[in-house]
Parts: C-alpha cells; sequence; structure tokens
C-alpha cells in the first residue's frame, strides 16, 4: 500500500457463513478536508497485498464539499474471511474492471427488456407486464427460472372459503424499470408497479398495494438479492390480505423425475430434500451407487445398469408433484406433499424455526432457489413447490402465507364511547393511549423484506444449501474499524468505544456490564416474549406489567414501543462501542421496522410515525418524532448508503407539510379554538418537532440529496431564529414557515419577551445528537447565538430552580427524566470545560430518576403455573429508561470520562 495516504482496515462482523455466492457493500467515512470528488481514487487489498477489484461511489460530503462517506462494493469471489484494506489517493479517479470485464447490462431501446450478466448468470428483465423477471440464464445457456411474478390474495369480506366469490388474486403489473447503478462490480434494477387483479370478471377491480422492488446483482455471482417493499393502501374494514407471494417457474423438462429434486431448509444447519420420484427404501434396491447419488442430488447412473426388477417396476413408485412448508408461528412449522391436486395431502415431519429456503430443480440442468431472510420471525410465511412432476414447475415464497388467518388490520376496539377531546385525555391518564376516530388507520404504512435467488447449474449439496441459508440469513456485515469511525467524526464524537479492561475504571466497568446487561436481556425478551410476526418483527415492547409478568402488550401505550425515546440510538451507538454482531442484528431489524411500519409513506400523513401503541398504527399522536431521520443515519452510512433507507431519509423531508394538516398538539394547546395553521405559521416544537426537521435536512445536505439546497436554506433559517428567540431553546414552541424555514416567537409571545416553556421530552428524540452533530460540522459556520442557546439549554435542564430562574426569568416547573439529560450537563462540562459540571453530570447519572445503582441488574426466572412459558423478567426496567441510561453512559463516557472516578 502507499506510504503517501492510510489504509483503512475493514472487518467482516460475522465470517462463518461466507459462501462462493458471497457479495458486499460496505461504507467509509473519511476525515474532513482529506480528499476531494474528482480527486480521489479509491484501491484495495488483500492482507497479502493482492489487488481486490473494487467498486466506489461518493455518498456524502462535508459542509467543505470534501467527501465524507464512500460506499464500496465487493465482487462474489473476494475473500471476505481474512483481513483486507481500502486506500484513498488524490488522483483522477479510474474506470476500475475486474480483470474479466465487469457486470454487463444490455438496453436495447427496440425492446421491452434489460439484461444483466454478472458473468455466472444472465437475467432479463421486462419493462412492462406482470413479470419482475422473465428469465434467469446460467453461462452454460441453461435456463433454471423465468417468469417471475408477484402474488397477491385479497379477501373483501373476513369469511375464509376457498369458494369465497370475494375473493380476487392479483399479480404484478410493472410502471417502471430504473437502472440505478451500473456496474462493473454492482448493479441495481428498481422496479416499480402495482398489484393488478388476474380474474377476468372482476377487472374493475382497482389496482392495489404498490410495491418497490430492488434488486442488487454483483459480479461472479449467481445470486440475485431482492429488497420487496409494499405499501398498505386500502381500507382494512373491507380488504383483507390472504396472501402476498413471489413465485417463478422452473423448467424441468429435460429431467427425469428420479433426477428431479426438492429441498428446503429446515432448524439451523438441517435440510430437508427428497427426490420427486425416489429410488430409497423401495422394496428392491437399485444399488448402492443409485441411492447415494440420489441422496447427494447427483445424476443417476444409467438405468440399464440398475437392477432390473427395480427398472422395471419403477413406474409403480409415485411421482411427489406438490411440496409446502408454512412457518405460521414462530415456535414451528409444518411440511407436506401430495401426488397431484384432488389427492390429499401426506405430512412430512416438521419442526420449529425453518431457515426460509426452498430448492426445486435437476440433477444434470440446476435449478432454482428461491427463500426470504427473517422467514420465521416474520410469520406466517411458506414455501410452496407445485408441478414437480411436470415439464414446468414453480416455487413460491410466501411473505404472508395463504394457509394463515387472513390478515386483519382493523382497529382492536370502538373507541369505548370516546366523542370529544376531554374523553379521549381521560382515556390517556388510564391507558396511556392517545385515541381518535379516524386515526387508527395502518393507510400508508410499509413493510420491506429481503428474498434471495440461487441460480445453480446442478441440485447442491445440502451443506452448500445449508451454507447459503446462514448467508441468507446474516449478509455478511462489512465495516472500518469504529475507532478510525470515531476519529473521523463522520457519526458525531458523542459516542465512545469500549476501553480496554486493563485500562478501565471500576465505574467504568460497572457501566459496561449494565450496558450488556440490557442488550442481552432484550434479546431474551425477543425470544421468550415472542416479538415477531408479520407487521412486529423488530419492533420491542415499552412498559412492563410484574402483576401479571408480561409486557403491556394490550394497554394502550404501553404496548409497541414505536422509538419512543430512542432505542434506535441507543442500540446503533452500543453497537459503534462493542462493534458485536448480536448488536448489530438487533439494532439493523429495529431500524427496518421503525422505519417502515411506524412510519406513513402515503396518504394525508407521509413522512410522520406513530406514537407507541397496541397496534403500530393505533395511537391518534402522528410525529415526526417517531420518523427522525437520525434513527437511519447510522444504518445507512455504515451499509454504504442502503437505498430503501435512503428512500426513508428523503420521506422525511416533506413531514413538515403535514402540520396543516394534522396538529400534533390539538389537543392540549391552549389556543386550540383560535390556532389556524397556514404555510408561514405553523405552531411547532423546537424539541422533537424542530430535531426531526433538522435531521432530515442535514442528511439531505450531506448526502446531496433531491431538495439538498433548499434543506441547507431551511437548515440555517431555523437555527438563526433559534438564536434570536429571548431565551433560545427554552422558549418551547415557535412559529414556523414551512416555505422558507425561519422560526418566529410564538404567538402568545410576539414581542419576544422569553417564554419559558420546557418539556422533558424536548431533547429525549435526537435533539441532542442533531446539535451536536450540527454544531462539530459548521463550527465557524453556525448562525451567531446558536451554539450558545443549545449549551445554556443543556447547562440549565437539570440546574437548580433558582439557577434556572436567574437565567430565563422563570423556572422550569417539575421536569423528570434526569439520568436522561445528564448528558446534556456533560455537553455543557465538555464545551465549557468545567470539571464541576462534569463531577454534576455524574451525579445526575447515578442519583437522577433512571437506573439506580443499587438495582439488582440481574433477572429472574419466572415458571410453573404463573406463566404460560418458563421466562426471564425484570419488572423494574423500562424501555424509556434502558433508552436513556443507554445513551446517557455512553455520551457521559465519551464527553466527561475523566469525572467519572
Amino acid at each position: 500500500m502507499s506510504t503517501n495516504s492510510k489504509a483503512i482496515k475493514l472487518q467482516c462482523l460475522e465470517r462463518r457463513y461466507i459462501t462462493e455466492h458471497s457479495s458486499a457493500t460496505f461504507g467509509i467515512p473519511w476525515p474532513r478536508g482529506k480528499y476531494w470528488p474528482d480527486r480521489v481514487t479509491f484501491a484495495c487489498s488483500s492482507h497479502r497485498n493482492r489487488s481486490i477489484a473494487l467498486q466506489s461511489w461518493v455518498i456524502a460530503y462535508w459542509p467543505d464539499g470534501s467527501i465524507k462517506w464512500t460506499a464500496h462494493a465487493f465482487a462474489a469471489d473476494t475473500d471476505l474471511v481474512n483481513g483486507y484494506f481500502v486506500e484513498a489517493f488524490p488522483a483522477t479517479p479510474k474506470h476500475i474492471n475486474p480483470a474479466s470485464g465487469g457486470i454487463l447490462i444490455k438496453q436495447n431501446a427496440g425492446t421491452n427488456f434489460i439484461e444483466v450478466d454478472t458473468g455466472k448468470i444472465r437475467v432479463v428483465f421486462p419493462t412492462a407486464g406482470p413479470d419482475i423477471i422473465k428469465r434467469i440464464i446460467l453461462s452454460n445457456g441453461t435456463i433454471v427460472g423465468t417468469n417471475g411474478r408477484l402474488i397477491l390474495l385479497l379477501n373483501s369480506s373476513p369469511s375464509v372459503g376457498t369458494n369465497n366469490p370475494a375473493s380476487h388474486q392479483y399479480q404484478s403489473s410493472i410502471e417502471s424499470v430504473t437502472v440505478e447503478q451500473e456496474g462493473p462490480i454492482r448493479a441495481l434494477l428498481t422496479v416499480r408497479g402495482n398489484h393488478r387483479v388476474v380474474d377476468a370478471d372482476n377487472r374493475s377491480q382497482a389496482p392495489w398495494l404498490p410495491f418497490i422492488l430492488r434488486f442488487y446483482l454483483y459480479y461472479k455471482s449467481g445470486s440475485i438479492r431482492i429488497v420487496h417493499t409494499i405499501t398498505y393502501d386500502r381500507d382494512p374494514q373491507t380488504n383483507y390480505i390472504k396472501g402476498i407471494g413471489v413465485r417463478f417457474d422452473v423448467p424441468l423438462a429435460d429431467e427425469l423425475p428420479c433426477n428431479r429434486h426438492v429441498r428446503f431448509a429446515g432448524v439451523d444447519d438441517g435440510i430437508f430434500g427428497e427426490a420427486v420420484q425416489g429410488v430409497t427404501g423401495l422394496r428392491r434396491d437399485p444399488g448402492l451407487n443409485v441411492r447415494t447419488a440420489q441422496i447427494n442430488g447427483e445424476p443417476l447412473p444409467p438405468m440399464d445398469t440398475w437392477d432390473d426388477e427395480v427398472r422395471r417396476y419403477m413406474k409403480w413408485v409415485p411421482c411427489w408433484n406438490d411440496y409446502n412448508i408454512s412457518q405460521l408461528s414462530p415456535d414451528g412449522y409444518t411440511m407436506k406433499k401430495r401426488t397431484a391436486a384432488g389427492h390429499s395431502w401426506v405430512n412430512i415431519p416438521g419442526g420449529t424455526k425453518a431457515g426460509g429456503l426452498g430448492y426445486l430443480g435437476g440433477a444434470t440442468q440446476g435449478g432454482l432457489g428461491l427463500g426470504m431472510r427473517y422467514f420465521w420471525e416474520r410469520y406466517p410465511t411458506s414455501l410452496d413447490i407445485r408441478n414437480a412432476a411436470g415439464a414446468t414447475g414453480d416455487i413460491t415464497l410466501w411473505l404472508y402465507s395463504p394457509s394463515a388467518e387472513l390478515m386483519d388490520l382493523r382497529p382492536y376496539h370502538d373507541g369505548l364511547g370516546q366523542e370529544t377531546y376531554d374523553d379521549e385525555l381521560g382515556a390517556l391518564c388510564i391507558t396511556y393511549e392517545d385515541w381518535e376516530h379516524g386515526t387508527e388507520t395502518p393507510f400508508g404504512v410499509a413493510r420491506t423484506n429481503e428474498i434471495f435467488l440461487f441460480a445453480f447449474d446442478h441440485t447442491p449439496t445440502s451443506a452448500q444449501l445449508s451454507s447459503l441459508v446462514q448467508y441468507m440469513r446474516n449478509p455478511p456485515v462489512v465495516i472500518p474499524d469504529p475507532e478510525y469511525i470515531l476519529q473521523t467524526g463522520a457519526l458525531g464524537t458523542f459516542w465512545s468505544r469500549g476501553v480496554s479492561t486493563e485500562s478501565t475504571t471500576p465505574e467504568e466497568a460497572e457501566i459496561n456490564r449494565n450496558l450488556d446487561f440490557l442488550l442481552e436481556f432484550y434479546k431474551t425478551q425477543i425470544c421468550q416474549r415472542r416479538w415477531y410476526g408479520f407487521w412486529d418483527h423488530g419492533d420491542i415492547m415499552h412498559t412492563y406489567d410484574g402483576d401479571r409478568h408480561t409486557w403491556c402488550y394490550d394497554i394502550g401505550g404501553y404496548a409497541w414501543d414505536n422509538s419512543e425515546l430512542s432505542p434506535d440510538l441507543f442500540f446503533w451507538l452500543y453497537f459503534l462501542r462493542t462493534s458485536r454482531e448480536d448488536v448489530y442484528r438487533l439494532a439493523e431489524a429495529l431500524t427496518r421496522h421503525t422505519g417502515e411500519v411506524d412510519v406513513y409513506h402515503a396518504g394525508p400523513w407521509k413522512g410522520l410515525g406513530t406514537r407507541h401503541g397496541v397496534q403500530h398504527w393505533s395511537d391518534s399522536c402522528k410525529q415526526a418524532r417517531i420518523s427522525n431521520a437520525l434513527y437511519r443515519w447510522v444504518f445507512f452510512y455504515l451499509t454504504g448508503g442502503d437505498e430503501r433507507t435512503g428512500e426513508l431519509l428523503e420521506e422525511t423531508l416533506h413531514a413538515e407539510k403535514t402540520f396543516l394538516a394534522l396538529d400534533p398538539y390539538r389537543k392540549v394547546r391552549r389556543d386550540k379554538t383560535s390556532y389556524k395553521p397556514t404555510s408561514k405559521a405553523v405552531s411547532i416544537s423546537l424539541g422533537t418537532d424542530w430535531s426531526a426537521f433538522a435531521a432530515a435536512w442535514f442528511i439531505a445536505w450531506e448526502r446531496r440529496a433531491p431538495g439538498w439546497e433548499e434543506a441547507k436554506g431551511k437548515l440555517f433559517s431555523s437555527m438563526a431564529g433559534i438564536s434570536q428567540l429571548r431565551n433560545g431553546f427554552v422558549t418551547g414552541m415557535a412559529l414556523y414557515d414551512t416555505q422558507t424555514g425561519q422560526i418566529h416567537p410564538p404567538s402568545h409571545d410576539l414581542p419576544n419577551h422569553g417564554v419559558v416553556q420546557v418539556s422533558h421530552l424536548s431533547a429525549m428524540f435526537g435533539l441532542f445528537e442533531i446539535c451536536a452533530v450540527i454544531i462539530d460540522c459548521l463550527a465557524g459556520d453556525l448562525p451567531r447565538g446558536f451554539k450558545k442557546a443549545w449549551v445554556d439549554y443543556c447547562l440549565h435542564f437539570n440546574a437548580t430552580r433558582e439557577d434556572q430562574a436567574q437565567r430565563y426569568g422563570a423556572d422550569f416547573g417539575n421536569l423528570i427524566l434526569h439520568q436522561g439529560h445528564s448528558r446534556l450537563t456533560a455537553y455543557a462540562a465538555n464545551r465549557l470545560k468545567d470539571p464541576s459540571l462534569g463531577q454534576r453530570s455524574w451525579n445526575e447519572f447515578y442519583h437522577g430518576d433512571g437506573y439506580a445503582p443499587d438495582l439488582p441488574w440481574v433477572s429472574r426466572s419466572v415458571t410453573g403455573c404463573h406463566v404460560p412459558v418458563n421466562v426471564e423478567e425484570a419488572s423494574w426496567i423500562s424501555t424509556n429508561l434502558s433508552s436513556l441510561y443507554g445513551l446517557a453512559a455512553i455520551q457521559n463516557l465519551a464527553l466527561v470520562r475523566r469525572a467519572l472516578s
């Protein structure tokens, strides 16, 4: 490597399941002012100094225009197990191609197809019609998959029946196909469309359930990763989803039934494997070599070499045409097969947690593997194989299985007689649910799943399939050393790395043990409490009910957490602190869920999220604090700019417009009878609202995303407005101009005499983090007075009432969450270089109203007749407090570690 630049060492978090299909995209941050677009190139080498082909592109910039983040892609034959390095060279970039050419994309103007050749497979994508993939062709010319399409089964009534006249079948209908990235190592095609009814008698049915499919193809890879997103856009009172699937045809005409094979992934490394027409277990033995070949999925010896009686009587051995594996709960799956429609199914022994991969193909010509990440976690799911004995078989992955109950998204109660805001606030006092008629709707929520296609030129061995299952479930995660990430400041400087046991203090060691306990506890709870399901997987619960030994899954606002008090940020900062793969997976699943299911992507509240509740959308509180772009910030950059996450980030840019349609404070504002929002004067919180706006603006600016110039302008205008408020952030509420980003004093203090209105929630939804990032990044370019306004807020939230009144003219009243706010004190201590403030922050951390030092910091087992299943519980745990403890611990250690001991 060059001696003129620093080589960035990379690591793969999970090395056990690296396969021939492995490929990776990842992000690398760079120091401010070091490298500039069009004046840098990137190279990669292994620990043995062997050059590795790399595709690179810029995904974020520092305010001075220098490169902040780059994304990189490895080909499928890259050795991810061993160490490797990426280096930036100040030079003119060159188009770096793999030695043998790279991915080829053909777009012929006269055809309706786009063809992508990875060197292992050619994939033909239609640009119109029902098929999302027309053909998958091996390098030897064999077609292993055709006519890929989406399937949607719908009922217009809750009654279930095979002949229900209210049942309709829909299939995919393409509206657009875009080549978003073109090689040489990685290609990305994005397909957008809707589901349209198939029934000839029901063509009047409107299309619905819009989809986005992102197809990722890598050089020298025979696999395709599909990121599948659907958005719910119907009335749940009259529309009940029966099945959501993706189906491919598999040509089999040239394969003997005894050479055709079916595979399903079972538990852990287990694989179920059978031939369509078996030769084992028969009354007559065809010979060890024949039986062994079939078990291994290899072509059988010519039949004239078999035992004569076996050859003569093979016509009496049944061919099994259809197979099914269904995961209808997180605890178990069933399998079955039959010889033909109209005949009974024969049960196959099932198991607990299926791996989610199915295969149909032949020993001589290969076939197709189709699978889903989080198969059992997002039950009810299933894999169907049909017509395995025919000329053309098909394999269907059901993201929502038609074997399950209909998907019922109706509200879970009728309002219980709540008719006025006073009624609703009264209900909030008892169940913590902020219900309101008409707002308990899933219209506009989304779900994204990861699907994998594997093309084979022969039937893979069980060991190969097992390895692919683990790769599919745990795709390689490549990251730079988090210590290096911290040094660049690209993800802020408000987090800290864990230090070695030799240098850590007893106090820090105890904090580390407590943080580890919290993460292990939530991992255990996810498993034991079955926090799984199509819509639920990824989220965690809010509050525990010690009397029932269960989380408050059925009590208003105490059920699903929906990002309340920023567990997303806690998990990501803990990952950066520890580099633990299991923490990454936990944070990833949470981020995927909260950005999709807890946020609206269509309809009048697009860009807003829903407060915590029994259903993820059941609460009437629709706010930008839940959809905060900062919750997806770390994940976006570590993944090298995950495109679906980027789309979610861009959606939050428009959240401010929804304030004209839905006032978040309509039930509690003192001027609710006179308040009339306009585009020039919308009332917003300088905490939960502005922090979400600012995060969206800042991230759009650094990404140079569409609309970033306007976003940058609004960011600076709003900061200048906050600076000019007499009491800065302590003002609490202000008037906001959605067109310019300008902020003015609230309507009850237009002369700007100074208002004190402080909420304990203001800084708990990313305000601390986004202010810290902005101040670090902009430094001397900040609007005058902004940093002081923020440091003053940090200094005074946990201060005495006397100090608050002396600074602002009035104290802040009775506040809570002092432990969580200790990090604000730590920030002020760090900025003001005041050791006494640092000591105060640790005193607030240990003796605030959060987790006290004398807590047991252990869980206990609850068994026997007290619970339906044995569980671990720690009744003192609250997800609110866990999040704030975790954030305060990590950030205080970063800011005032020396004041701890």
